[in-house]
C-alpha cells in the first residue's frame, strides 16, 4: 500500500516523534511505500512550553519526511491537503494529540479525500491532560473529517466517542514498544556513564515535567521514613515544561537533599537506555493520563513499573505481575515502593515482563490500522 503519515517528525523531537518514525519503519519493513508529511511549524514559539522543539540528532536516513505544514496558515493546509490527493494514498494516517491541530488536520483531511483513499486518526489523546477551551471547539471539525479511528487506550476510545456522533470505526491497540533506543547496558556501565553509584537502587521519573505527571506525589511518597532502611535515590530525568521552583522547595521541606538526582534537561535518545538501565524500578505517579510511551520504554528495557490507577496506565501494567497499579495517594505509592524492595520483587516482575512484552509489538499496531482500512 501508499501510507502517509501526518504529525510530528524529524527535525522535531520527543515521544510523537519517535512514534511516527518507528510507526514508519514498520510499515516499510511490511513492504509499503511510506512517507511521513510533518511541520515547517509545529507550534509558534510562545506556544511551545520546553526549550526547543527540534533534535540535535542526525537525519534519519531511512525515512521519506517532508516538512510541509504550517500549523495556522489555513492557505497552507488547502495546498498540503491538495498535495496529497495528487499522490494518491491507500492511508493517510493523522497522528493527533491535542485541539489545536484539529483545524490544520481536519482541513487537510478534505482537501485530501478521494473516493480510494481513507483518513485514519491515529489517536494519542482525544482530550488532553490540561484542557482548555479549544478542546471544546476544535476536536469536532478534526472527528468529521476522518473515516475510523485507532486509540491505544479504551479511555481514550471512550473521549472519541464525545465527539463523533456518526458511529464511525474505531479500533483500540495497545502502545507499542519504544525498542529503537537500542539495548540494555550493565547496571555498572550506566551508573559509570551517568556518574552515580551502581551498588545503590534507583526509582527512576522519566520524562518532561508537568503538574498532572504528580512528580510532587512521588516525592510525598519517597519521603516515607520507611524507605530509608533501603541504599534508594530517586532519579528525576526530564525537562521542566513548567516552573520549577516549587519542586525545590519541596525537596527541601521533605529533607530529601542528597537523596534526589536531578536530571532535568532533555534526555536525547542515545542516552535514554542509560537511564532506564539503571533503574530498578519505573514510577509514573500521574495524576490523569491516557496511555504512556514510558512504560513502553520500560518494557523494552525490561524494568518493573508503579502507575497510578488513572486513564489507560492500568490497562498494559498487570498489577502484582510486572509492577504495581496504585491510587493517585502518595501513601498507596509508598506501600507499593516498600513491598518493591524489602520483599526483592524485581527478579519475579522482569521474567514476567519478559512474556507480557510480546503484547506490544509494532506488527499488532500496523495489523489494527490495516484491518480498520479493510
Amino acid at each position: 500500500m501508499k501510507i502517509i503519515i501526518v504529525g510530528t517528525a524529524f527535525p522535531y523531537r520527543g515521544g510523537l516523534a519517535a512514534y511516527n518514525e518507528r510507526l514508519a519503519r514498520e510499515y516499510v519493513k511490511e513492504g509499503n511505500e511510506v512517507e511521513i508529511i510533518t511541520f515547517s511549524l509545529q507550534y509558534p514559539a510562545f506556544l511551545f512550553p520546553g526549550k526547543s522543539q527540534f533534535s540535535s540528532e542526525p537525519a534519519p536516513k531511512d525515512l521519506k519526511i517532508n516538512r510541509k505544514i504550517h500549523s495556522v496558515s489555513p492557505l497552507n493546509w488547502i495546498k498540503v491537503g491538495r498535495a496529497i490527493k495528487k499522490k494518491s494514498p491507500d492511508i493517510v494516517i493523522f497522528s493527533y494529540w491535542m485541539a489545536f491541530m484539529a483545524p490544520c488536520y481536519g482541513t487537510i483531511a478534505r482537501y485530501a479525500r478521494s473516493p480510494k483513499t481513507k483518513m485514519i486518526g491515529l489517536i494519542h489523546n482525544m482530550i488532553p491532560h490540561e484542557p482548555t477551551i479549544l478542546d471544546k471547539l476544535f476536536p469536532q471539525y478534526f472527528v468529521k473529517a476522518m473515516d475510523g479511528f485507532v486509540s491505544m487506550a479504551e479511555s481514550v476510545t471512550a473521549d472519541i466517542e464525545k465527539f463523533d456522533h456518526d458511529g464511525k470505526p474505531k479500533v483500540v491497540s495497545p502502545h507499542p514498544i519504544y525498542d529503537h533506543y537500542g539495548s540494555a547496558l550493565t547496571k555498572k556501565e550506566a551508573a559509570m556513564k551517568l556518574g552515580l553509584r551502581e551498588h545503590k537502587q534507583y526509582i527512576l521519573f522519566f520524562g518532561f515535567i508537568r503538574h498532572y505527571k504528580g512528580l510532587d506525589l512521588l516525592m510525598e511518597a519517597f519521603a516515607d521514613e520507611r524507605l530509608r532502611q533501603f541504599p534508594v535515590s530517586l532519579v528525576i530525568a526530564g525537562e521542566f515544561y513548567e516552573n520549577p521552583q516549587p519542586y525545590f522547595e519541596l525537596i527541601m521541606k521533605l529533607k530529601l537533599e542528597g537523596l534526589v538526582e536531578l536530571r532535568t534537561g532533555f534526555i536525547p535518545d542515545n542516552e535514554v537506555r542509560n537511564y532506564f538501565s539503571l533503574a530498578d524500578i519505573i514510577a509514573q505517579p500521574y495524576r490523569t493520563a491516557t496511555q504512556s510511551g514510558v512504560s513502553q520504554i520500560a518494557y523494552h528495557f525490561e524494568i518493573p513499573m508503579l502507575v497510578t490507577n488513572v486513564g489507560g496506565l492500568a490497562e498494559t501494567i498487570p498489577n502484582g505481575k510486572v509492577g504495581y497499579v496504585v491510587p493517585v495517594e502518595p501513601a498507596q505509592i509508598a506501600d507499593a515502593l516498600v513491598d518493591f524492595f524489602s520483599n526483592q520483587r524485581s527478579k519475579s516482575m522482569i521474567e514476567n515482563i519478559k512474556i507480557e512484552k510480546q503484547k506490544f509489538l509494532w506488527s499488532r499496531m500496523t495489523a489494527a490500522i490495516d484491518g480498520l482500512f479493510k
